[in-house]
């Protein structure tokens, strides 16, 4: 069987799973504080951690020896907290879940960040990698798309609002027409002037 760099990065990134797969939401949030901390003061510590989480420092040793168990941090008792490679791999993975699910929220579903924060808090554990690319991909497409862009969303927001359309579909269309034409214009002419010799 002949196995090509993308299917050797799949194994990796299975068997890195596999180390974080079971991690319950709890575990991950500490996850996600240690990688913070670390982040910010290179270290963390057992008593900033129950801060961040607003948690007992005997909770907090629990998830420590619970994470260095599984490989995830490298602690001993009483002393500075860090993440081992795949520790941080994996706190990266649910930092991206966090953040598109967030930027989703706000972007397209037009939350307040506030409440697209809380939702991504919740909805970060179980969703599927799959779901997540997918995400991505949507808010690219919706950003980059023609058909929707700035006014679309405006007139998604005027309508979470209203809760009614709030303009006329045909003349909507019409206007991303005249629009994309007019687009399509200027790059031909920035094209020819390009072209041509000075």
């Amino acid at each position: 069987m002949v196995r090509n760099e993308t299917d050797i990065e799949r194994n990796e990134e299975n068997m890195t799973c596999d180390v974080g797969e079971g991690l319950s939401a709890s575990l991950e949030d500490y996850l996600e504080v240690i990688f913070h901390l670390e982040e910010s003061n290179r270290v963390a510590r057992a008593k900033d951690i129950a801060d961040q989480m607003n948690v007992q420092r005997a909770s907090v040793t629990g998830a420590l020896k619970a994470l260095a168990g599984r490989g995830l941090i490298n602690y001993s008792p009483y002393s500075y907290i860090t993440m081992t490679a795949t520790g941080r791999k994996i706190a990266r993975d649910i930092i991206h879940r966090h953040d598109t699910l967030r930027e989703f929220f706000v972007t397209a579903l037009q939350l307040t960040l506030e409440e697209a924060e809380a939702n991504a808090c919740r909805i970060e554990h179980c969703i599927d990698p799959v779901a997540v690319e997918r995400l991505v991909r949507f808010l690219e497409f919706i950003k980059t798309c023609p058909r929707t862009g700035v006014d679309w969303f405006d007139a998604f927001a005027r309508y979470c609002r209203r809760g009614v359309q709030t303009s006329n579909c045909q003349d909507c269309v019409e206007m991303c027409l005249q629009k994309l034409l007019a687009d399509s214009s200027r790059c031909d002419a920035s094209s020819e002037s390009e072209r041509e010799p000075s």
